[in-house]
């Protein structure tokens, strides 16, 4: 256990220092690699941001895993599916954060890549536990495309949610953690270890992301490579974490853990197809735009949903290990679906909520994606 301590630790250090340093030297190269957000219609942020933070975390994430892999000797089937889909969202997140690609390309990247986790890494949604208070709900054969559907719905919502400095990152790193704690609590300490990397190079990222007191807006951005390579690996964890007969942790807990990207993904869609407009209609209706045209500060949105997002995951946690029955963690994310859908079906209603906090300050969005 020491030498797995240890090298996780390494592993941690690693990861950090690679990605700040290779986010630090690619962000002065980024013009000349066509990888700078230029502001432009919904894309209101200050001035041009370089798009490498993608990159820089899946290089000090890959280079913060050495040391584990030296250490075991192998690298595990499950990690090369999960290496090999990372290449393919990289790939094709940088060349659309370069030449802005259509979104059937992408989407055909992100299913390839989830094909690459179920078929090289055998990592897959096999079962979803009680829901219906019944035995595990094996799911047969719709295993395929409901792993499929869920890896890249994290993808885009994850990307759709990154519109605010540090939303995106704090609320990836939020999940991971949660994640963590759960792996740690099963008995999963490798996973524990790989995730702990992770979030250290999400950590990193940012330290150039996040406003500070030091820095008044974003250094880089993320990207699309860099949301997308986000929700795969916390689709993958996901995926590992509840499919283990070894060290089971319930599906049911999935969802809770990344509640606030799925709630806002599904309930924009919902209103986009209601509306009859193409679920990839770029709008001003997600989350983070309520807040800041009530008038919050981006660095206190972050806050605000980084907290709500632990709140919901870690309370789940406490209710099912205290004996609450599956269908009932259900039955209560339905309620905070309705709950939410009702809260940001009105401007008034988020205005009423926030409104007095400050004023409206468009100088101070950095959206980057629908």
């Amino acid at each position: 256990m020491s030498e797995i301590a240890n090298t996780t630790i390494f592993g941690v250090s690693l990861a950090f220092t690679v990605t700040l340093a290779l986010a630090g030297l690619l962000a002065p190269a980024a013009s000349r690699l066509r990888l700078v957000d230029t502001p432009k219609g919904r894309k209101a942020h200050a001035a041009p941001t370089p798009v490498v933070g993608g990159l820089a975390m899946f290089v000090g994430a890959t280079v913060g895993l050495l040391p584990a892999i030296l250490m075991l000797g192998l690298v595990p089937a499950n990690l090369v599916g999960l290496g090999l889909a990372g290449v393919v969202v990289m790939v094709a997140g940088v060349l659309d954060d370069m030449y802005d690609l259509r979104w059937y390309v992408r989407l055909l990247a992100q299913v390839v890549a989830a094909l690459s986790m179920v078929y090289v890494g055998d990592v897959r949604v096999e079962h979803v536990g009680a829901l219906f208070g019944l035995e595990d709900l094996a799911l047969g054969p719709i295993s395929l495309p409901l792993t499929v559907f869920a890896t890249v719905g994290l993808i885009n919502a994850l990307n759709m949610v990154d519109g605010v400095d540090g939303l995106a990152g704090s609320l990836s790193a939020a999940a991971l953690l949660m994640l963590l704690v759960a792996a740690l609590y099963s008995g999963n300490v490798l996973l524990a270890s790989g995730l702990a990397v992770a979030i250290s190079a999400v950590c990193a990222f940012l330290v150039l992301n996040m406003r500070w007191p030091w820095q008044k807006r974003a250094r880089v951005f993320m990207g699309n490579s860099g949301s997308a390579l986000l929700g795969l690996i916390i689709a993958w964890a996901t995926f590992r974490l509840t499919q283990s007969p070894e060290h089971p942790v319930s599906p049911i807990l999935a969802p809770f853990f990344v509640a606030i990207p799925l709630l806002d993904c599904v309930t924009l869609i919902a209103r986009r197809l209601g509306a009859r407009r193409s679920p990839f209609h770029a709008d001003r209706e997600h989350v983070h735009h309520l807040l800041l045209d009530a008038g919050l500060a981006p660095s206190t949105i972050v806050i605000l949903l980084t907290c709500v997002s632990l709140l919901l995951g870690l309370a789940a946690s406490a209710a099912l290990r205290m004996g609450a029955p599956e269908p009932a963690l259900v039955l209560v994310f339905a309620v905070v679906a309705a709950g939410y859908a009702w809260f940001t079906g009105s401007r008034r209603r988020v205005n009423a909520v926030f409104g007095p906090v400050g004023s409206f300050r468009p100088s101070e969005f950095a959206p980057q994606a629908a």
